[in-house]
Order: structure tokens, then sequence, then C-alpha cells
């Protein structure tokens, strides 16, 4: 295990860093606020500190105002409500009917979602006609998703990706929140001949084939399966169902791990553990291609772990992960690199702060399910080393904490394949910027340990009264 974990941290004991993170966050969401154009389209990562656009799919404007929203949430200043709810009436309706991307839930569940769950804990006043735009958004949006549908020989199938019917990204095991949150609203895809199509069975069957076709189990897949390694996207034949290989679009290679899309999917595995435990058990029918309900379950664990071990054995000392654990130029590294804390300004290699803010929330929520669920020693070293993660994040070198810098997650990448990231004069990798989805899961993952410190409800978008 490379983590080094802090057995005896606490949630309690990260308030005043986490106070700090959300100080320095209202500043630069209201920076974003000030001088963002939206003619410029939607902002995705910094260059020299300033946000910037880069089109490739729509996927980032959720995380614009879902951020304002989550900074209401922790210090209660109306301003940054305003700004979240205001943001989303005006700009996120085409992202509802948005039938070209699998990133529904990253727009819309940060957006509509974050508003019906603040409506629901009582942190935002009831209103009824608020609350009907807020559900009818996020039913459609669930609903919108699950068309993106691919069937596979074995008569299942998965959402796929914004390539093509061919094409699976495990990114969008964290973007199924979508689908589930529609379906606890009531919701079903209603298809040709009026079919009804559950939006469960087909969160159900798109986790089962991306635990399938995405994530190695050491089991002798092929000759790279190592225990936890993911890759970013699987490929098939889309007339006959069949798998041909991985691949992968934002990682090194399909044979190295990207670990952005390992941390998509340790983050995204919990949340639907936690999810299965608000279904009702009157949908068990829609478990039948995996036999059972229970069996579903130990798959989605069985993922999650392996998922969670394989980040805490690839990632530096302090949490932080290198982009790709196969990147090219890692072997120039001191040899127990990873024994050290990540160093964002090596010469050889980025690190990817987003990966980590994100994986460390998926931490935490494994071992919160499994302290639930009677297995309390490994969800103590769950939840330490997501801790331990975000104790890192909190604090600088990852902290932005330079007032003209509009991002909140230093060090953060987006494709280094294609070369966007901006690399400064001086540095022969990228480091120094942030990233929309690394600033909002950065404040997610505050948000959650927030609450648990302050006693408040857990935080979810699953309605577990249903």
């Amino acid at each position: 295990m490379a983590i080094k974990i802090d057995s005896k941290l606490t949630s309690k004991k990260l308030v005043s860093q986490i106070e700090r993170v959300f100080e320095l966050s209202g500043q630069k969401i209201l920076s974003i606020e000030k001088s963002w154009k939206p003619e410029q389209g939607t902002p995705v990562f910094t260059v020299k500190g300033k946000y910037t656009s880069m089109g490739w799919t729509e996927w980032t404007q959720g995380f614009q105002y879902g951020s304002a929203l989550l900074q209401f949430d922790a210090m209660g200043d109306d301003r940054f409500l305003e700004i979240g709810k205001c943001g989303t009436v005006k700009y996120m309706a085409s992202h509802v009917s948005h039938i070209g991307v699998h990133d529904h839930g990253f727009n819309n569940v940060s957006t509509y979602g974050n508003l019906l769950r603040l409506m629901r804990e009582g942190k935002i006043p009831h209103n009824a006609d608020e609350k009907n735009f807020y559900e009818l958004a996020l039913k459609v949006s669930g609903a919108v998703q699950a068309a993106r549908w691919t069937k596979l020989a074995d008569g299942t199938g998965f959402i796929h990706s914004f390539n093509g019917p061919h094409s699976l990204f495990v990114d969008t095991i964290r973007s199924c929140r979508a689908l589930a949150v529609a379906h606890q609203l009531g919701h079903m895809l209603m298809g040709e001949q009026d079919a009804k199509i559950s939006l469960l069975q087909r969160v159900v069957e798109h986790a089962l084939n991306t635990a399938r076709y995405s994530i190695y189990y050491g089991e002798g897949r092929d000759a790279y399966d190592v225990r936890g390694r993911t890759a970013h996207e699987a490929v098939f034949n889309p007339v006959s169902g069949v798998f041909r290989c991985p691949n992968s679009q934002q990682g090194y290679a399909p044979f190295s791990t990207w670990t952005r899309g390992l941390a998509w999917a340790l983050c995204g595995y919990p949340e639907q553990l936690e999810f299965l435990c608000a279904v009702s058990r009157s949908s068990a029918a829609d478990f039948k291609s995996v036999g059972s309900v229970e069996k579903y379950r130990a798959l989605l664990l069985k993922t999650a772990l392996v998922t969670a071990d394989f980040y805490l054995e690839n990632s530096c000392a302090d949490g932080v992960p290198m982009w790709d654990t196969g990147a090219p130029n890692l072997h120039r590294l001191p040899a127990n690199y990873l024994n050290k804390a990540s160093d964002p300004y090596n010469k050889f290699e980025p690190v990817d702060g987003s990966a980590a803010a994100i994986a460390a929330q998926g931490l935490i929520r494994l071992g919160n399910y499994l302290n639930a669920n009677g297995d309390k020693k490994a969800a103590t070293k769950y939840v330490q080393a997501g801790l331990s993660v975000a104790r890192t994040l909190f604090s600088e070198p990852y902290l932005s904490t330079d007032p003209k810098h509009q991002g909140l997650l230093l060090h953060s990448v987006y494709h280094r394949p294609n070369g966007w990231d901006y690399i400064a004069p001086g540095q022969s990798v990228p480091n120094g910027e942030s990233s929309m989805w690394g600033d909002y899961h950065l404040r997610e993952l505050a948000l959650l340990i927030l609450r648990e410190a302050r006693g408040e409800h857990y935080l979810t978008f699953f309605d577990s009264t249903k």
C-alpha cells in the first residue's frame, strides 16, 4: 500500500481546513461569475489561472452552477444559492435534453439534483412549483441518458459514450446517478410501441457490463489483468454486440490505467451501493440480468473493493496519483516515488489532483457502506484513507490560495494525449491548473466530510424514504 493512512484523522479534525477551502471557494466562484461570458461556451479548465472553454462535449457546465449550490450548502450564503438557481434555470435546459452525451449525471444532478436535495432537506424553502420543475428536469435527464443504449449479444446492454454505440466509457458509472434519481422519482423510458423501459434495469445492466468489461480482477482475463486495473473504454461490435478490445481515449494505453477513469469507478460503485440500499424491494424483477439483488450487490461491492485497493497501491504516499499508471516516463522518476509525497512539479509526468478528489469521496463512501453493513475493520481502512487524501487536497500545493487564480484544486489534467493542458514556461509537464470537475468534486468531498462533522444529513441524491 503506497498511501500513508492516518488512522487518527477524523472529520472534525478537518473542519478548519474545510472552512478555509470554502472561504477560497467562494472567491473563485464570484470571480468566474464576474468574468465569464456565456457566449464563450462552457468553462472547462484554466490556462494561466483563468477558466477557458474547450469543445469536446458539453459536460462541465453543471459543475459551474453546482459548485455555487455546494458553496451555499456549506456556508449558507444566499448569494451562491442565487447564482446556482439562476444559472440552472437560464443555461441548463439544453443539457436536460442533450441526446449526444453520456454525462447527464454530471450536468443535471449537480444542478437540478442539488436544488431538489436542498429542498428535501429543508435548507431552502419548500415551493411546489420549483420542486415539480426540478423533478421534471431530472426525470427527463435520466430517460434521455438511458436512451443511449447499445444491446449486447447476451441481451443486456450499456449506455454508450459520445463516441458512438461501440463505446463504453468507465466514466459513465459515476454519471448513472441520473438514471437512479429519475427511477426514484417514479419515471421510466418510453420506447417504440409504448414499451415501458425500466431505468433501474438499465442502471443495473450498465453497472454489470462496466464491471465485466472495464474492470480487471486478477483472474486471467488477458496478459495485463491486474486486480483493480481499469480500462477507460471498452469497444464492441455494435452490429453483433460482441466485445472486441479495451481502449483509452484520455489515458496512455488500453493496457495501462488512466487514474481519473479509475477514480470514476471507485466513486461510482460505492454510490450505486448506496442507491441499492434505497431501492424498493418491489423492484426485484429489474435485477434479472444478474440473477438477484444480492448477486448484484456482491458484484458492486467486489468492484468497489478492487478499484479502491488498486488506487491505494498505485498512488503516492499523500494519496495523489500520477495521471496514468503506465505513463511512458514514470521510469525516470525515483524508484520509490510512490512511497513519497507526490511532486506535481516533477519534470517527467503530471499528477492528477482531480482524480484524487474523486477517489477520496469514493473511499469514504465505500468505508461508510462497509461500516453500515458490519465490516468495521475494512470500513476503517477506507474511511481513513479517504480522509488522508482529503487532508492533502485541502492544503497547498493542491489548494489554490492565489486570489488571481480562478481554480480551487490545482494540478488537474484533462487530456494529456491530445496535449490540451497548459504547460507553463520553465515546466516540462502540465501543472498548476484547475478543472471544473476537479473543483466541483473537491467541494463535494469537503461538504461530505463537513456534514458528518456537523452531524447533518448524509450527502446523497437518493431519497431513502422511497
